[in-house]
């Protein structure tokens, strides 16, 4: 197994929710490259897949684009289109377009971009459609959708396009201490508003975990922002600066976030999450043995922490990727 194929291997199974909107793209995409044959006329097999992030809206349209996504995903356009089209939003637009595939999709996709050059949902899904439909400009969509939102999930797909050496979504950060226990049974959308209170208020676990539930919701900029503000108050605090380095990680220049972690090693020898999250970049970046190096350094410096027992579970997987 190629070094490349053990990383998707683990992160599929280690970081499973990273890796969300475009398992299907990055699947098909070998040829992603090439020049575009002539004889490439057809559009590829199947549906292209539709990637609306809804995030933890529980809002009737929310569930009503969630309902028309899952129709769209078993083959059933009409039904789909349906739903779609009780709504207005862009995401709703850009589902009535899909559902009717590939009649009309690319040049209404392309029409929609012109009138929201700032939309990154419609930028990301024109080139799925692009590519889907063998036509050129896929790539120019996708970078488009980066610098429309930067701070949106879209973003982060379209990266995971982009960059398909690293492994897909972004690395996140992981606390020493668990999350609160009031938190629990909480709807997500109720965690995700008492954290942003609680942070608010300068409050250090929710702080940190905050800064995890914007990356989980692919709000990458803003947890960055955050957790930066946080270390410079902190700056003795190492899971502080572990988060601020983490956030940091992208993958146009993943030297950002190696250079802030990086000098962590010496100022905080023996805290095993500086180790941890060292080797999680560098297992995001495809360098496996050294990856592998820093998390067996995180099991010696702090044997009973959470992050040697995290790091033995990512080395478990990659021993069973590589079987």
């Amino acid at each position: 197994m190629s070094p490349r194929a053990r990383v998707a291997a683990l992160t599929a199974v280690a970081a499973a929710a990273a890796a969300v909107l475009v398992v299907s793209v990055v699947a098909a995409q070998t040829d992603r490259l090439a020049p575009l044959s002539p004889e490439l006329t057809e559009p590829r097999e199947g549906l292209p897949p539709l990637a609306l992030e809804l995030g933890v809206r529980d809002d009737p349209e929310s569930v009503d684009l969630r309902r028309a996504q899952q129709l769209y995903e078993r083959g059933d356009g009409a039904a789909a289109a349906t739903i779609f089209e009780g709504h207005d939003s862009l995401e709703a637009r850009v589902g009535r377009t899909y559902a009717v595939w590939p009649d009309g999709t690319v040049d209404r996709l392309n029409r929609l971009a012109g009138l929201h050059p700032g939309s990154a949902a419609v930028q990301f899904h024109l080139g799925i459609a692009l590519y889907w439909a063998r036509r050129n400009g896929a790539e120019d969509a996708w970078r488009a959708a980066v610098e429309a939102e930067p701070d949106s999930p879209y973003a982060v797909a379209a990266t995971n396009l982009l960059f398909p050496r690293f492994a897909r979504g972004l690395p996140r950060f992981v606390p020493s201490a668990s999350l609160p226990g009031d938190l629990d049974g909480l709807t997500p959308a109720a965690q995700l508003s008492a954290l942003e209170r609680r942070a608010r208020r300068g409050e250090r676990l929710a702080t940190l975990y905050y800064g995890v539930a914007l990356q989980r919701l692919g709000r990458q900029v803003s947890a960055r922002r955050l957790l930066a503000a946080y270390a410079r108050i902190h700056p003795g605090d190492v899971d502080a600066q572990v988060a601020a380095a983490v956030t940091r990680f992208d993958k146009s220049r993943p030297v950002e976030a190696f250079s802030r972690l990086g000098p962590l090693t010496r100022r905080f020898p023996a805290a095993a999450t500086v180790r941890f999250h060292l080797g999680l970049l560098l297992l995001w970046s495809g360098q496996l043995e050294e990856a592998k190096r820093q998390l067996r350094l995180a099991q010696t410096v702090e044997p009973r922490s959470t992050h040697a027992r995290e790091a033995a579970r990512y080395l478990a997987e990659l021993r069973r990727a590589a079987a």
